[in-house]
């Protein structure tokens, strides 16, 4: 989640001498291209590598010709589609993923790589085989994966969740402790990693941003809008990932409570939750419900305009320890937010801090009916939000002080230290 502005150290610019880097971004997002582009831009070798085979949306992956010449941007693919809720093939994917990364990693022969969005096996077989090659290895935390794996199965069985989820829990705890250093992008990771015995100074928080330069405000009624009839109409609009750490059933009821009033909500995702919405408005007949699959990211800024609110949604369980990034996106629209989020997660501070959102907790169905109802009620309202939420965005969004963090970690990560066999340990 990026900053409204809070620094956490204050890094020189000064004389970072150049570098060959490897950015690893398994989901393939926009914020993370654009770290690429601008470490390639001060002069280091950058391979940006992410994952050609998962499902979700995914930022402007291609080399245009004024990007540097020491950018390279290359998918990993698994020759067939990752299958994200097929347990026990899932995690065969997920090693193999990690072998293929890791011999791409050890071609380039990085000094360091920072991963990021990695599932766990896959992170733990790229680090072990960086670090026997001795390149130095940062784990860009987004979620503590290990905790949410836990939570979820837990929730089908008690014994599970000990066993099956506690075995997460170690491994991602395993990976923490031996990463040469951790981004994390909360301050609310930082009690978990040094409860797991991660050293608190080899844990920088550098919080998460929208690439808002690709991101600008566009009318309301554009080309997107009208090819999709949706010009001229009241519009609310969810785009992203819908997986276990949401509830789609809110915005089923948001659609069918506002169909009388002539609403249109559009969800623009795939997946388990785009497949639940699909079948159950289809069964219900909630003709107000539109599912629309991933737009191409260049129709991002469209997409978002084409809204009156935004909506962003998280499940209590997810708590602190997943921020869902959307929201910085949705900034950069320059739209009012209706947010069912934990109060705790730093979105929802982030939110309430820009004041530019309704945000409720996520079992609130009639608070974030509501909210919806009172944004879509008075547009001054939702101009006022719009104009606060591109502000905060503007002010926060900045890549080069952003970058600065980056570089100073990358320079900083020590030597790797040999590692130890531990349980859970993926060998070759």
């Amino acid at each position: 989640m990026s900053a409204l502005p809070v620094e956490r150290f204050e890094p020189a610019r000064a004389s970072v001498s150049r570098r060959r880097i490897v950015v690893h971004d398994y989901a393939g997002h926009p914020f993370q291209v654009e770290l690429s582009r601008e470490l390639a831009a001060r002069g280091h070798d950058v391979l940006h590598l992410y994952c050609a085979s998962v499902t979700t949306g995914q930022g402007d992956l291609r080399v245009h010709d004024d990007d540097p010449e020491s950018l390279a941007i290359e998918p990993i693919a698994l020759g067939t589609t990752f299958e994200r809720y097929n347990p026990t093939k899932r995690l065969r994917q997920e090693v193999a993923y990690g072998r293929t990364a890791a011999r791409r990693v050890l071609a380039f022969q990085p000094d360091v790589v920072l991963s990021s969005n990695t599932p766990l096996l896959a992170q733990r077989t790229l680090m072990q085989r960086s670090r026997r090659a001795g390149v130095r290895t940062v784990f860009w935390h987004q979620d503590v994966l290990g905790l949410g794996i836990k939570r979820v199965v837990t929730r089908r069985s008690a014994l599970a969740g000990r066993v099956v989820g506690g075995a997460f829990v170690t491994l991602e705890r395993s990976i923490l402790r031996r990463s040469d250093a951790i981004v994390a992008i909360s301050d609310d990771f930082v009690p978990v990693l040094t409860d797991w015995g991660v050293e608190r100074d080899r844990v920088h928080v550098i919080e998460n941003w929208a690439p808002i330069d690709e991101l600008p405000q566009l009318p309301r009624d554009n080309a997107w809008a009208v090819e999709h009839d949706l010009a001229r109409r009241t519009v609310v609009l969810y785009s992203g990932t819908l997986g276990l750490k949401h509830n789609p059933a809110l915005l089923l009821e948001l659609a069918r409570r506002h169909e009388a009033d002539g609403v249109v909500v559009v969800v623009v995702s795939e997946g388990l939750g785009a497949t639940f919405l699909r079948d159950a408005a289809r069964r219900e007949g909630v003709a107000n419900l539109r599912v629309l699959p991933f737009q191409p990211y260049e129709r991002l800024p469209e997409v978002l305009a084409s809204a009156d609110v935004l909506v962003a949604i998280l499940e209590p369980d997810a708590g602190v320890f997943s921020v869902p990034s959307k929201i910085l996106s949705y900034m950069c629209a320059g739209r009012a937010i209706l947010a069912a989020l934990p109060s705790s997660n730093l979105a929802a501070r982030v939110l309430e801090q820009a004041a530019c959102a309704v945000v409720v907790e996520p079992h609130d169905v009639d608070g974030f009916v509501g909210g919806a109802t009172r944004l879509l009620a008075d547009r001054s309202v939702r101009d006022v939000f719009g104009r606060a939420a591109r502000h905060a965005a503007e002010r926060a969004f900045d890549i080069a002080a952003i970058t600065d963090k980056f570089e100073a970690v990358l320079a900083a990560a020590p030597q790797p230290t040999p590692l130890v066999q531990e349980s859970l340990d993926v060998t070759d």
